[in-house]
C-alpha cells in the first residue's frame, strides 16, 4: 500500500490567513481594528509558548493584541472582574481566557463570565448551545480547524462511520456535534466517541472511515487500529524524550504516525497538522467578531 497523503496544516492555514488579512484590512478601511485581549493566570510553560505564537500570529494581520498575564495567586473574582471590564472595552472584540487555570479557580465559573459575543474560543453555553442546535455562532477554533482541512482535501464525510477518541469540552464533543450534523460534504457523518471507559477500542477505531485521535497519550494508536484507506486526523501534542534533538524532546502525537502512514489514505503530522489550523481559526473568530460588531 502507497504512503498515505499529508494533510498539511501549515499549508491550508496560511491559505486561510490570506483570506482573513483581506478581512482585517477591509475593517480598518471602515475605521475597525479587530482586537483580542488574551488572558493567562499563572506560568504553565505550553501556555506561555501557545499565547505567545497568538500573539505573533495577530501581530501578522493587524489584529491589536493584548496578553494580561495574572499571577498564579491572582482570586477567582479578580479575574472575573477582570473579564467584565474587558466585555465593556470596545478596544477589544474577542477575549480568551487561556487553559489551564490555577487550582483554585472553576473554568465554568471564567468562561461564563465572558460576553458570549467576544467568546472567540467558542466555549460559553450560549456558543455551545448554539453549535449542538446547529445556529450560527463561535465554533471551537480546534474542531472548526479539523473541519477547514477536511473541506480543503475534499474528504466528504456524509454517510461515512467517523470515531472519535475524547470526549473533551474543547475537542471530543464539539468534533462530534459537528460530524454528524444535517450538512453536505462534511457532516451527515454516523459518529461513535471514544473515552477513557471505552472497552476493546481498536474494535471501534477499525471501523472508522474516518478517525479523529484527541486522546493525550503519545502514539497510543497503532497501525493495527486503523481502518485501511482511513482519514486519520491527530489532534495529540506530546513531549517524548529525544537526546538526539538539541531540545531535549520531540513533539509526537496521540497516533503511531510511522507506521499509520502505511495504512491509512490521509493523515495529519504532529506538528504541522491540526495545530496550526486552532490559531488560525481564532484568528478567523476575532475579525468575525470584529464584523459583528
Amino acid at each position: 500500500m502507497a504512503q498515505a497523503k499529508i494533510i498539511d496544516g501549515k499549508h491550508v492555514a496560511d491559505e486561510l490567513r490570506k483570506g482573513i488579512s483581506n478581512r482585517v484590512e477591509a475593517l480598518k478601511s471602515n475605521g475597525v481594528i479587530p482586537g483580542l485581549a488574551v488572558v493567562m493566570a499563572g506560568e504553565d510553560p505550553p501556555s506561555q509558548v501557545y499565547v505567545r505564537m497568538k500573539g505573533k500570529a495577530c501581530e501578522k494581520l493587524g489584529i491589536t493584541e493584548e496578553t494580561i498575564t495574572l499571577s498564579a495567586e491572582t482570586s477567582q473574582d479578580e479575574l472575573v472582574h477582570l473579564i467584565e471590564d474587558l466585555n465593556n472595552d470596545d478596544r477589544f472584540h474577542g477575549i480568551l481566557v487561556q487553559m489551564p487555570l490555577p487550582d483554585h479557580m472553576n473554568p465554568s465559573t471564567v468562561i461564563q463570565a465572558i460576553d458570549p459575543r467576544k467568546d472567540v474560543d467558542g466555549l460559553h453555553p450560549v456558543n455551545v448551545g448554539k453549535l449542538v442546535l446547529e445556529e450560527t455562532g463561535f465554533l471551537p477554533c480546534t474542531p472548526h480547524g479539523i473541519l477547514k482541512l477536511l473541506e480543503h482535501y475534499d474528504i466528504d464525510t456524509e454517510g461515512k462511520n467517523a470515531v472519535v477518541i475524547g470526549r473533551s469540552n474543547l475537542v471530543g464533543k464539539p468534533i462530534t456535534n459537528l460530524l454528524y450534523q444535517k450538512k453536505p460534504g462534511i457532516g451527515n457523518a454516523t459518529v461513535t466517541i471514544c473515552h477513557t471507559r471505552t472497552k476493546d477500542l481498536a474494535q471501534h477505531t477499525r471501523r472508522a472511515d474516518l478517525l479523529v485521535v484527541a486522546a493525550g497519550a503519545a502514539k497510543a494508536i497503532k497501525a493495527d487500529m486503523i481502518k485501511p484507506h482511513a482519514v486519520v486526523v491527530d489532534v495529540g501534542v506530546n513531549r517524548v524524550d529525544d537526546p538526539t534533538s538539541e531540545k531535549g524532546y520531540k513533539l509526537v502525537g496521540d497516533v503511531d504516525f510511522e507506521t499509520a502512514q502505511n495504512v491509512a489514505d490521509y493523515i495529519t503530522p504532529v506538528p504541522g497538522g491540526v495545530g496550526p489550523m486552532t490559531i488560525t481559526m481564532l484568528l478567523h473568530n476575532t475579525v468575525w467578531a470584529a464584523e459583528q460588531r
